[in-house]
């Protein structure tokens, strides 16, 4: 199971050097774990950089994925993660879902770089 967080999604979208990165998880759809926090990160970051209509757009190929809600238990397992690694609310429930799925978070977010079960790549500028 892979799960590519909002930074890999929105690099495939803008088509960005890294986008390559993340295309075999992208690609393998049946495999691919989309919390809804990345559903929300990237359709609002879509939305205010382009137009509502991209922004659906990626919402919609996002769902082509197994979409998962957050769930009390997520929540709880995040809330842990986010003091343990002291990361953001977001970080931590993506985090927190790939524990669940036991699925590998392919990122370009710092946050991620040295954990375990994550396929990080640099953003090269």
């Amino acid at each position: 199971m892979n799960i590519v967080d909002s930074s890999g999604w929105l690099a495939y979208f803008a088509d960005e050097p890294n986008a390559e990165h993340f295309l075999e998880p992208l690609r393998d759809t049946a495999s691919l774990i989309v919390p809804a926090v990345i559903v929300y990160e990237v359709f609002k970051v879509v939305l205010r950089e382009s137009s509502e209509s991209k922004a659906f757009q990626a919402a919609a190929a996002m769902q082509k994925g197994r979409v998962v809600d957050l769930t009390a238990s997520v929540a709880i397992g995040a809330a842990k993660i986010s003091l343990e690694y002291r990361i953001p609310m977001a970080d931590s429930i993506i985090l927190a879902t790939a524990k669940q799925f036991e699925a590998t978070i392919w990122t370009q977010d710092s946050h991620f770089e040295d954990m375990e079960g994550v396929r990080y790549f640099p953003i090269n500028v």
